[in-house]
């Protein structure tokens, strides 16, 4: 179904959802500088926006490498698996680096 849209059109539509964001992004800079205190509920939960990100980017690439869920002969998933583990145990993100690479590696180079 192709629609015809202008260039005025279009670059109308790319501006006006740039500003959206400038906006919603600035009034939280706004808000903040105008608040001298910030809730101790709002601070505990902005602590777990990171970790909710980085899941959000990295478990579809890891399940679903192929765009279909893969839990057997995945050898993303089994290395994000060892590499969970080299986290909760060493706790240093080059080592977590280090064993999830060297598992994916180890799996599809050699096995």
């Amino acid at each position: 179904m192709p629609t015809e849209y202008g260039p005025l059109a279009i670059w109308g539509a790319i501006v006006a959802l740039g500003v959206c964001t400038f906006a919603i992004r600035g009034s939280f800079i706004y808000l903040f500088g105008r608040l001298d205190d910030v809730p101790d509920r709002l601070v505990h939960a902005l602590r777990f926006v990171p970790p909710a990100v980085l899941a959000a980017l990295a478990v579809p690439a890891i399940v679903a490498p192929g765009g279909t869920i893969a839990l057997v002969g995945n050898e993303r998933l089994l290395a994000g698996i060892v590499a969970a583990a080299a986290t909760w145990y060493v706790e240093d993100v080059f080592a977590t680096i280090a064993a999830g690479m060297a598992t994916l590696w180890l799996l599809r180079f050699v096995v």
